[in-house]
């Protein structure tokens, strides 16, 4: 993985900038001579802010955009050339929807994007959108950051080629408080960032190189010297002995052995939120063997797993007052002869037993043992469990949305604000108390699916649910279709895997407010 523009800050912020970074971002009061000129501008009544425009450069940026009937609409852009001393001018719309962080890192992203091969440096303006508030500066370096992402560790290189010189200069967002953008990127933004980067990673690396160990490793190496976490790893003795037969039955039929890896953040006192996240590092199906066509991309399987240790990541960074715990459920799902057959019976951590009537349906599987061991483990003010796991809910919703269940109305709630805050919007679906009459076993307490089809992504989120006690607030995010890029935005590519529920975790946790499980609309 490699980075076109970095989101480390260059040395005179008071960060270093790491030596693959590419184009590194500084923070600064007023812009550098010549290059490339950036200007967000939500309609030309904007461009009087821009004070490093002489009255002449202004009025031409002006009759440019009467002349291109330029819309202002939101990312959309105009490249301007021979303006002053600049070699370049790119004007941003913002649109004319209220100014808040997704916007501003889109815009980020937007300026990223359009000026990845230019040759000098590159300012962007802030004072041009003055209503967006005195953080825009380090959510434009956000969205810097998220766009540079690139996957390409696995593309030939040719030594022999040379970077045009000038492609490493500086990113500078001018801002009128340079070092108030500094703390508030160190405070939050860098941390997201490289845990973003670190979830796409992992998602996008293929399975013969992470499966449930090297899974661990990465996360050992992505945590190292960061303060107040804990990591505990159970291997599948320790699974045994506390008698989590449902993800052991997951992975019998691989090579690969399963592992339960747990990482504590410990940023505040009180009872922590837990994460826990479906961590299938592949996915054939088992016996219940899926199409081949396609299949490949059951590497990112895993997201679930990814997104919530990534969420850990980005908030033990920023050393967050928070405390929250995230638990990934790592297995590969294969059909070895040793692999768990259609009709076998397992018992999981908490005592009920489940009929396995379809190993297709494995992500269930391995959060049953997970949920259960957060709630006994760290008796958590709320659960949220995260899975890439049904199709159902990409025929639902798509990939706009992730899809939301839950027993606690307040616990939705604050899951759908965290969504419309970070961009990463989730839309909430029924849960009902027939599912439980659906999901009933002839010869066990419960069976993995229901045959002849249903509502199945009600149907596993309640599959999971129930090995949560009432008492527990608890929420599932469907994240099926959200984690691998389909369509263009500005900080998500669109190809590869997106590091959807970083963000919108990351929001969740640290304004969390403890709630009461409770009844939910739907599920009385």
């Amino acid at each position: 993985m490699r980075f076109l523009a970095a989101f480390a800050l260059l040395a005179a912020t008071g960060l270093s900038s790491p030596a693959d970074a590419g184009r590194p971002i500084r923070f600064a009061a007023t812009a550098p001579q010549g290059g490339t000129l950036v200007l967000p501008l939500r309609n030309a009544d904007h461009l009087a802010h821009a004070s490093m425009l002489d009255a002449a450069s202004r009025d031409a940026v002006a009759r440019a955009l009467t002349s291109a009937a330029f819309d202002f609409s939101r990312a959309s852009t105009l490249t301007l050339r021979g303006i002053g001393s600049w070699s370049k001018i790119l004007v941003i719309g913002t649109g004319e929807t209220p100014f808040d962080a997704t916007l501003v890192q889109d815009i980020g992203g937007v300026a990223s994007n359009e000026t990845e091969s230019d040759i000098g440096p590159v300012a962007v303006l802030t004072q041009t959108f003055p209503s967006a508030g005195p953080d825009a500066a380090a959510q434009l370096a956000i969205g810097t950051g998220l766009a540079a992402y690139v996957f390409d560790k696995y593309k030939f290189v040719d030594p022999a080629a040379i970077q045009p010189a000038g492609r490493n200069d500086p990113l500078t967002i001018v801002t009128a408080d340079p070092a108030r953008a500094e703390a508030s990127f160190r405070g939050q933004g860098q941390g997201m960032v490289d845990a973003v980067s670190f979830v796409r990673d992992l998602i996008n690396e293929p399975a013969n190189v992470i499966y449930p160990e090297t899974f661990v490793d990465r996360t050992h190496e992505a945590f190292r010297g960061v303060r107040n976490v804990d990591i505990q790893v159970l291997d599948v003795p320790a699974m045994e002995r506390l008698g989590m037969g449902s993800i052991l039955s997951v992975g019998k039929g691989s090579a690969r052995p399963p592992r339960m890896l747990i990482v504590h953040y410990r940023g505040a006192g009180g009872q922590p939120v837990a994460l826990a996240g479906k961590g299938i590092t592949f996915d054939s199906g088992g016996i219940s063997l899926k199409p081949g066509s396609g299949m490949w991309e059951m590497k990112g399987d895993m997201s679930g797993a990814a997104a919530v240790v990534g969420t850990a990541l980005s908030l033990a960074r920023a050393q967050a007052p928070v405390n929250v715990v995230a638990i990934a459920a790592l297995a590969e799902n294969m059909p070895g002869g040793s692999a768990t057959r259609p009709g076998d019976i397992v018992k999981a951590m908490n005592g009920k037993t489940i009929e396995i009537l379809n190993t297709d349906a494995e992500g269930r599987l391995v959060l049953a043992d997970a949920v259960a061991y957060a709630e006994r483990t760290f008796r958590p003010a709320a659960i949220i469990d995260v899975a890439t796991l049904t199709g159902a809910k990409v025929t639902a919703l798509g990939d706009e949305y992730a899809g939301l269940f839950s027993r606690s109305d307040s616990l939705a709630a604050q899951l759908l604000a965290a969504g419309e805050a970070t961009g990463e919007l989730v839309w909430r679906l029924p849960l009902h108390a027939n599912y439980a009459k659906d999901m009933t076993s002839d010869v066990a307490d419960i069976k993995n699916v229901v045959e002849g089809g249903g509502p199945g992504a009600s149907l596993g989120a309640h599959f999971i649910g129930s090995f949560v006690t009432e008492a527990t607030p608890w929420a599932h995010l469907d994240i099926a279709g959200n984690e691998m890029g389909t369509s263009w935005s500005p900080t998500v590519p669109s190809s590869g895997a997106t590091g959807y529920g970083v963000r919108l975790l990351d929001g969740f946790v640290r304004n969390f407010r403890p709630v009461a499980a409770g009844n939910a609309q739907g599920s009385k």
